[in-house]
């Protein structure tokens, strides 16, 4: 198994070369292929509640929430939130899930993302992260 290159190292290869082809076939093994059901059925064995639970925390239906741990749905970057927020993950696992996903992490200059940390690092339901985008004119989860 070949040793993890870094980001800047894979750009630095990648602006030097003209071969794409080779490029791919030379950095296999560096590029993420994590998959979302998998990674959010291994945090949610350390979540003490039921998935009916966990589907109303995140304000979702049941028969989505089995859809998405299936892997069958991949949800949007705003219902992956809603699902890291009602399984009070920690910042550092969502900003993983976002990223195993290929979504934008949350960005702290954004002030919309700034809310959703804050919720995230001090245990805040949905509703309330709901409730401070709400009332700070952003765009509500779901």
């Amino acid at each position: 198994m070949m040793p993890q290159k870094s980001t800047d190292d894979l750009y630095q290869e990648l602006m030097s070369t003209s071969k794409l082809d080779a490029y791919i076939k030379n950095n296999q093994e560096q590029f993420s292929n994590q998959n979302v059901a998998e990674l959010l059925t291994k945090l949610y064995e350390n979540y003490p509640l039921t998935k009916a639970e966990l589907a109303r925390q995140s304000e979702m239906s049941e028969v989505y929430l089995h859809q998405v741990f299936s892997g069958r749905r991949k949800p949007s970057r705003d219902r992956l939130l809603c699902l890291c927020i009602g399984m009070k993950l920690s910042l550092e696992d969502s900003q993983h899930l976002l990223k195993c996903a290929r979504y934008a992490q949350l960005y702290p200059k954004s002030r919309r993302d700034t809310i959703i940390s804050f919720g995230l690092l001090h245990g805040f339901s949905l509703y309330e992260v709901n409730d401070k985008l709400f009332a700070e004119n952003e765009k509500t989860l779901c």
